[in-house]
């Protein structure tokens, strides 16, 4: 007789909490958008729900060089790199965002603690800010997930990058997925034209990278390993 079926053969894995969490809070604040803007809630004031929102929670830099320079730090105002990761112009703003976070969330959160992964998460989206305003300091507010998500990569390019110095595989092969995308990301630009939130995105992925020497399980012993090896 066939015994019942473990729960590790099962073919697909469930998703870490914390990724399925993040995911559903993207979700309901973009269901939230989309009941105002057709109609269904809040009346014609829902009508600019999304567009008062990002004014309101997306991270405005010269807000932020006013805060420096005057050392007034309100809380509301510090909450917007927290909140400016949520916020999206569209429902399909939010997919290539979330296709990011499931994806990518899946294969990081099954190795990163909760913790861990959070500290990725928003410390990726808290330095892109801090780099969009030390660039620009521009008057367009800085919104969407992408940020995050990029950071999200860096944790992943650690895994990789880690793993090849461990098999003695060619650890430039791990900025591939990164190289892909910002070359993608030229040619939409030059075709198209592009904005400037892409200092954002870069510095995101540098962090991301960066806080998984730490964050990541055993992290800096894989890089002391690599370094003895060698």
């Amino acid at each position: 007789m066939n015994s019942p079926q473990e729960p590790h053969d099962q073919a697909v894995n469930p998703l870490p909490p914390v990724v399925i969490a993040l995911s559903v809070f993207l979700i309901g604040i973009e269901v939230v958008f989309a009941a105002g803007a057709s109609g269904f809630v809040g009346g014609q004031e829902a009508l600019g729900w999304r567009i008062s929102a990002i004014e309101n929670w997306g991270f405005r830099a010269p807000l932020f060089s006013w805060m420096l320079e005057t050392g007034h730090f309100p809380l509301a105002d510090l909450m917007r790199f927290f909140t400016y990761p949520f916020l999206h112009l569209s429902f399909m703003h939010l997919l290539f965002v979330l296709v990011f976070v499931l994806a990518l969330g899946k294969m990081v959160g099954e190795i990163f603690s909760a913790p861990a992964f959070l500290i990725i998460f928003f410390g990726s989206s808290i330095v892109g800010a801090l780099a969009y305003w030390g660039v620009w300091n521009s008057p367009i507010v800085l919104y969407g997930g992408y940020p995050a998500v990029y950071g999200l990569i860096g944790a992943y390019t650690f895994l990789v990058w880690t793993n090849l110095a461990l098999t003695g595989g060619n650890q430039l092969q791990a900025f591939r997925l990164i190289a892909f995308l910002l070359g993608i990301q030229l040619v939409f630009g030059l075709i198209f034209g592009g904005g400037i939130d892409w200092v954002a995105e870069i510095a995101g992925f540098a962090t991301g990278f960066g806080l998984s020497f730490v964050v990541s399980p055993g992290g800096w012993q894989r890089v002391l390993m690599r370094l003895r090896q060698r």
